[in-house]
């Protein structure tokens, strides 16, 4: 009698059941524990902040120090809370505990512009403070899943300056980046597009951006600069030749090179402005 209980509750169909939503939970943990990452802890001599970008401390692997981009190979994690990360392995002498992988809020500056979401974090020059990556640096932290601009959600300020004496004033926020630490990917394109390309570029937009783009909007400018001189050059040789055979005329040809002056305006301004819409988009 009991047996025959038995056989009834554990059925084929049952067991399946149990198994798909055993195989379930365990994804739904492992995904939990992914996201969050183990954190390590380090000991440390310094006074580290959450959000630091740390590396680990020369001739002492097991204490870390905040980094800056002169250190941007040494690019270990992001100081967290132990209380952040459902696995934390540490000893009695740990004072910081970092993260390598996951999702944190990171300390960062608009060193080269405001950070969008998306766009790629890498370190920046002041020690322990992100900023956002272009073509230059060869390591990032992370990828940006909040945005800062450097004009809200200010929590300090602070001074560079560059060899030539020139001073730079710098905000730094927080925001919440999906931690990666790896190999740079706009990087990989700075063979191929020209540094100065990449600097209008960003200068512009405010963002790194692919050689694809950069490339096309190189190209709507020159070909509507090239049109607008055609334009304009058709036109003044054409007056200088029409005054030359028809003095009298002279008001009428000017008034005529005037309208030509204004359609190459026209075709150029076109231009620059298809570029910026490329660029910002």
């Amino acid at each position: 009698m009991f047996n025959s209980k038995i056989k009834h509750l554990i059925t084929p169909k049952r067991c399946l059941s149990i198994f798909l939503l055993a195989a379930l939970v365990t994804m739904k943990l492992t995904g939990v524990l992914y996201a969050q990452s183990v954190t390590q802890g380090y000991s440390t001599d310094e006074t580290l902040q959450k959000g630091m970008i740390v590396g680990l401390k020369e001739n002492d692997p097991a204490k870390v120090t905040p980094i800056n981009v002169e250190q941007i190979d040494k690019i270990l994690g992001i100081v967290v809370d132990a209380s952040d990360s459902p696995i934390t392995l540490s000893g009695e002498q740990e004072k910081v505990f970092v993260a390598t992988i996951g999702r944190y809020e990171v300390l960062v500056s608009d060193q080269q512009g405001a950070i969008n979401p998306t766009n790629y974090i890498t370190v920046s020059a002041l020690n322990g403070i992100g900023m956002l990556a272009n073509f230059e640096q060869s390591e990032i932290v992370g990828r940006a899943i909040t945005g800062f601009n450097g004009k809200d959600g200010i929590i300090s300020s602070s001074v560079l300056k560059d060899t030539n004496g020139n001073e730079q004033k710098v905000n730094i926020g927080r925001i919440e980046v999906d931690i990666a630490v790896s190999k740079n990917p706009l990087a990989k394109s700075a063979a191929v597009t020209p540094e100065w390309l990449g600097k209008v570029g960003q200068a512009i937009s405010g963002k790194s951006l692919s050689p694809a783009r950069l490339y096309i909007a190189a190209a709507i400018f020159f070909i509507g600069a090239f049109i607008a001189g055609a334009i304009l050059y058709a036109g003044i040789r054409s007056s200088i030749i029409a005054i030359g055979r028809n003095p009298l005329s002279k008001k009428s040809i000017l008034r005529g090179l005037l309208q030509v002056i204004f359609t190459s305006l026209i075709v150029f301004i076109i231009s620059v402005f298809g570029v910026y819409l490329l660029l910002k988009a």
